[in-house]
């Protein structure tokens, strides 16, 4: 994805995507910033990780230009997310680390659209690079792929701890909304001990209101031995997770509509039901607290909920 030229290091993929869809904004998964609503989502090829479980593997591994098929400048894809009625742009697919001069400018065109952008990222991004890349981001949701080192060096070829720093900076020292997901494998990354000790550090780390979701796997890649993540592994897991005090935790990739939906942590009653990416309930005021209560619920809503749906829409720009 790059190389050097008579100016120096270049991005090769700028300006070049893997395609373009509107998604809704739950897919990414963000539950607590603009729910509802659709989001502008695009990506290029490569990444900076290994991973053998890796889901979009037919574009994070890509080595060939030939899966770079659409076209778009940073203004482009702005006017787009406008002209559509999206209230944001993702930078996905493949790690925006990858692309971050692209993803910046883009990011830069979105905000004087007034459109707001979300990385979908692995956070495993250095000191110097992690101000730059978050500096025009609004919200992000970082896989926390596991929490062993051996894990990270086994089956990604990476390291825990730049994750937990980026982690750890962007919750004390940007105005990121950040939500974190976690893709249960079984038999790797699924064990109680793990469970505890990962919902553990957010909850005292990072804090309590970070949003965190267990994540279904399917066969993929190079791990297509394994069985997928059974439902009741996911639920384990929420429990877990709720258990070290952490207020709002959620299950993916399977139907579980009282996993994906919101519920007050103050006094336990449903603020937003969703059935796979369809909101249903809204008992949110309009100023984001639970109207049974009154408890402030973190995170970025509208007075409204958005209806965008399951909808997912190819999209040439």
């Amino acid at each position: 994805m790059r190389a050097a030229d008579e100016s120096g290091m270049i991005l090769t993929s700028y300006g070049r995507s893997s395609g373009f869809c509107i998604d809704p904004i739950e897919k990414k998964p963000l539950n607590h910033f603009l729910p509802g609503t659709p989001i502008l989502s695009f990506g290029t090829a490569g990444c900076n990780l290994t991973c053998k479980f890796c889901q979009n593997w037919d574009i994070s591994k890509a080595k060939e230009f030939d899966r770079l098929t659409s076209r778009a400048s940073p203004e482009q894809i702005a006017q787009a997310a406008r002209n559509s009625g999206c209230s944001s742009v993702a930078f996905t697919y493949n790690d925006p680390v990858i692309f971050l001069e692209y993803a910046s400018d883009t990011a830069k065109s979105c905000h004087e659209q007034g459109i707001k952008t979300v990385a979908v990222t692995a956070g495993y991004i250095t000191a110097q690079a992690r101000p730059d890349f978050f500096e025009h981001i609004d919200a992000a949701n970082v896989d926390l792929k596991a929490f062993s080192e051996d894990f990270y060096h086994r089956l990604c070829s990476g390291h825990l701890q730049p994750v937990k720093d980026t982690l750890t900076w962007l919750l004390r020292e940007s105005g990121v909304w950040v939500e974190i997901t976690t893709l249960l494998i079984p038999g790797q990354n699924d064990g109680d001990e793990e469970l505890k000790a990962l919902s553990s550090w957010i909850a005292k780390d990072l804090g309590p209101d970070v949003p965190l979701h267990f994540s279904a796997f399917h066969p993929d890649w190079k791990m297509t031995g394994l069985p997928n993540t059974p439902a009741a592994t996911l639920t384990r897991a929420r429990n877990i997770a709720l258990g070290e005090g952490l207020h709002y935790v959620y299950t993916g990739n399977v139907h579980d509509p009282k996993g994906g939906s919101t519920w007050c942590p103050s006094c336990g009653q449903l603020l937003i039901e969703r059935d796979w990416y369809v909101l249903g309930e809204w008992n949110l005021t309009g100023d984001a607290k639970c109207k049974y209560c009154g408890h402030k619920i973190a995170g970025h809503f509208q007075e409204k909920p958005g209806n965008w749906g399951s909808k997912r829409v190819a999209l040439r720009i």
